[in-house]
């Protein structure tokens, strides 16, 4: 990076101590993290995020879904929830022996859970630079016991979510537009991509004796622990993977996705038109798509490059459901 981090600045103007020994714990970094400050080689990384955990472990650096054993620190990079921050400070007091260091943007929420937080512990001054602040301190497990994650919740149709899952309080209307007005028939081989909890996929295999397997691939992990429960049919295959990069061992019948849009809390139009892209890859030539995006979205020029037949299927609103048929050749 061109300037230091909030991070790095702390440790250079020798306001915050790394421990000399001991591994240190980064829970939920993001790519772009500035850990010029951290010995890399003591580094765990802790993400549930398939692209972040792939491309930290490309650098060569140690990563892991859940905390392995002690550490000496622990770095956490506030998620956008607050449900699931509190529970990673928590989860890091757990299992840290030393100092907490939390670090976050104003959008996410850092300024009301540094106040949280010197209301339960010895909070040092923060640091604030970028539209963020750093602030450290040092807290038992019992301090912040009470900010634990729950575990998996139940929500209206018998589904379970966990929080900081997209739509973990329940169904999410988009989604639930789209399974409407899926066909009848999806043919035998259908992926579900970006499933997240897998409402898509359950309402999919709902009265379609002929699928004989559909994929549901998703990026979080935490959601796709969810699928496994919510999608209680042997004809389902989940994978952990980055949906915009997964290829399936064989051309699809039919994809379907409830288009994602935003990273972190911009919004990226980028990322659907990924999705829709990589649809196109892994469908046969006479391969159907089946998306639901938000009606403001200029998704059907993307979506007119890939396919020969695009229509609008149905929508309110704040939302369109849109069918892709006919792969075009430049898109295979």
């Amino acid at each position: 990076m061109s300037t230091p981090s909030r991070l790095s600045l702390a440790v250079e103007a020798g306001l915050l101590e790394l421990p000399e020994a001991g591994r240190i714990a980064v829970f939920a970094p993001r790519e772009g993290l500035d850990m010029s400050a951290l010995p890399a080689e003591r580094c765990h990384l802790i993400t549930g995020s398939k692209p972040e955990h792939d491309h930290f472990a490309g650098l060569g650096l140690n990563c892991a879904v859940e905390p392995e054993g002690r550490y000496g620190a622990a770095l956490i990079c506030l998620p956008r929830a607050k449900a699931l921050a509190h529970a990673l400070i928590a989860q890091a007091a757990e299992v840290t022996d030393g100092v907490l260091i939390v670090d976050g943007a104003k959008t996410d929420g850092v300024e009301s859970i540094l106040k949280a937080c010197r209301k339960r512990a010895d909070v040092s001054a923060p640091v604030n630079k970028a539209h963020g602040k750093l602030f450290w301190f040092h807290a038992g497990p019992e301090v912040f016991a009470d900010w634990a994650m729950s575990g998996p919740q139940g929500i209206e149709g018998g589904f379970v979510t966990v929080p900081g899952v997209f739509s973990a309080d329940g169904i999410d209307p988009a989604s639930r537009l789209l399974a409407d007005h899926l066909p009848r028939k999806l043919g035998r081989h259908v992926v579900d991509l970006g499933g997240g909890w897998g409402y898509l996929s359950a309402r999919a295999l709902e009265g379609r004796d002929e699928i004989e397997r559909i994929e549901l691939i998703e990026a979080d992990h935490a959601a796709l622990t969810c699928a496994r429960e919510n999608v209680a049919d042997a004809r389902a295959v989940l994978h952990w993977e980055d949906a915009t990069r997964w290829q399936p061992d064989a051309p699809v019948d039919a994809v379907i996705t409830n288009l994602p849009f935003h990273t972190g809390r911009a919004a990226d139009p980028d990322l659907g038109r990924a999705f829709i892209r990589a649809a196109a890859r892994m469908l046969k030539p006479r391969g159907e798509l089946w998306l639901v995006a938000n009606r403001h979205l200029p998704y059907e020029t993307e979506m007119r490059a890939h396919f020969t037949h695009v229509d609008e299927v149905a929508g309110d609103s704040r939302f369109k459901v849109l069918h892709g048929r006919g792969v075009s050749r430049k898109a295979r």
